[in-house]
């Protein structure tokens, strides 16, 4: 796409960034997403260093196009997570979950660009002023971990636009999953898309295949916004959320709540698959899916609906 500060910015042929998700995002569905055309981000949150090091490697066998790495910055081992993609001569890092000023400096002192994600116009600020390249704004919709606020992405991103200012590249994310909904998106002010859901049903996403295909069974409803006391996420309804809520008719402390989530929680439900007492994390969106894909089919199947009604609403 012409003239789109995403596409220039990373260099790649759509605006489309694939989400860097724990436990589903790692270097088969970044690679395969960059080799589409969008950008694939390898998932580092639930990743130790050395594994990381290894994805990374991985990846820059398999294909010459843009990648990235996301990197939570309240991980235990985020020094070590950044020194390595200095290191490996990793060019995109797209940081979450912690404060941006941290780590930016460094980042960009290695020529690395950098790309925060926020749940908040407030945070957006932040980010901008914290001298990152670009940032993403994730709406209540999203799955994973999201923003106390709940402002849904249709609220957020025009407002995160107003804030920022026409030139700053935007990114939106939270609910977003088909071609429509990027021309949505865009319309609203977001310069490209951020899409995680949508690969968690990839056929190169590392997620268990459980879990695929409990994400095709979500309907309206089935999944919902819990423990906000600790980091918000989004889960689907499963034995481990109805756990989740006759504690909370206890009124429990953040220790509690600790307790109940214990260790391992995502891996055991989203990459080993045990759909009961394990922690299910998807977005909204995952309602309008019904099918395991390719990537590279999912990202021409957007890119095709998203022409489609770009072109429709262009004869009305």
């Amino acid at each position: 796409m012409k003239n789109n500060k995403i596409t220039s910015l990373f260099n790649i042929k759509y605006p489309i960034v694939q989400g860097g998700m724990v436990w589903v995002s790692g270097w088969k569905l970044a690679v395969a997403v960059s080799e589409a055309g969008g950008l694939g981000l390898i998932g580092a949150g639930s990743m130790y260093p050395d594994v990381l090091r290894e994805h990374i490697r991985k990846a820059k066998q398999a294909t010459d196009k843009p990648f990235g790495v996301n990197i939570p910055l309240l991980y235990p081992d985020v020094d070590k997570h950044m020194q390595i993609v200095k290191e490996e001569g990793v060019e995109i890092v797209f940081t979450s979950a912690g404060n941006p000023k941290i780590w930016t400096p460094f980042l960009k002192d290695a020529g690395i660009k950098v790309t925060h994600v926020v749940s908040s116009v407030k945070f957006a600020l932040k980010a901008k002023d914290a001298g990152v390249d670009a940032i993403v704004a994730e709406g209540f919709e999203a799955g994973g971990h999201n923003g106390r606020e709940e402002t849904t992405t249709m609220v957020l991103i025009p407002a995160v636009r107003k804030a920022l200012g026409e030139d700053f590249p935007l990114l939106a994310a939270g609910g977003i999953g088909t071609g429509r909904q990027m021309l949505a998106a865009m319309a609203l002010g977001a310069d490209g898309v951020q899409m995680g859901s949508r690969f968690v049903v990839a056929e190169e996403s590392s997620a268990h295949e459980n879990f695929k295909r409990a994400v095709l069974q979500v309907s309206e409803g089935d999944t919902v916004l819990t423990l906000k006391e600790i980091t918000p996420v989004r889960l689907i309804k499963n034995a481990f959320y109805q756990e989740i809520e006759k504690i909370y008719r206890t009124h429990p402390d953040v220790e509690q709540l600790k307790r109940i989530l214990g260790r391992g929680r995502a891996k055991k439900g989203i990459f080993e698959g045990d759909l009961e007492e394990g922690e299910l994390e998807i977005g909204q969106v995952a309602m309008l899916f019904d099918e395991i894909l390719p990537a590279k089919q999912i990202v021409e199947n957007i890119m095709q609906e998203y022409q489609q009604a770009l072109q429709k609403i262009c004869v009305r």
